[in-house]
């Protein structure tokens, strides 16, 4: 870890905080109970990135290979996923969302989209511009 001044190495603690209570307080947001929140994760991805090999998925979604056919395999059979040829290498295949799986992330992004304005509805305008403010700089957070 870095060096960091004793205003930075709390604003770290702070942040981690109210990160991971704020995360845990959206998982419970749900639309689709009869999903975990790794198989929402993996379609989310798909989603985002288009489609992928299992491996693929596995690296990004960092867990180990054969964990990551399981989840394809599951949501295979809820029919929100489907497997096709890999165009140039037969010996894999492509994994790649369904109709249904983007309906239940775009359900999903709503409900937690609107429990999250909500709960900001409270700020004061001066929150808000500090939201604004900070909202690009921890989607590049996320991205690191």
């Amino acid at each position: 870890m870095p060096e960091l001044s004793e205003r930075d190495a709390a604003c770290i603690s702070t942040l981690r905080s109210a990160v991971m209570r704020l995360s845990r307080r959206l998982k419970n947001q749900r639309v689709e109970e009869s999903l975990s929140p790794t198989e929402m994760s993996v379609l989310a991805t798909l989603a985002r990135c288009g489609s992928a090999t299992p491996g693929e998925l596995a690296r990004r979604e960092h867990v180990q290979p054969p964990s990551m056919t399981r989840i394809v395999a599951m949501l295979e059979e809820k029919q929100l996923v489907r497997r096709e040829p890999h165009p140039e290498d037969r010996r894999q295949v492509v994994v790649s969302s369904t109709e249904q799986a983007e309906a239940i992330l775009d359900q999903s992004r709503a409900k937690r989209d609107a429990w999250l304005a909500d709960l900001a509805s409270g700020l004061t305008e001066e929150e808000w511009a500090v939201l604004r403010a900070a909202a690009p700089v921890l989607e590049r957070l996320a991205q690191l």
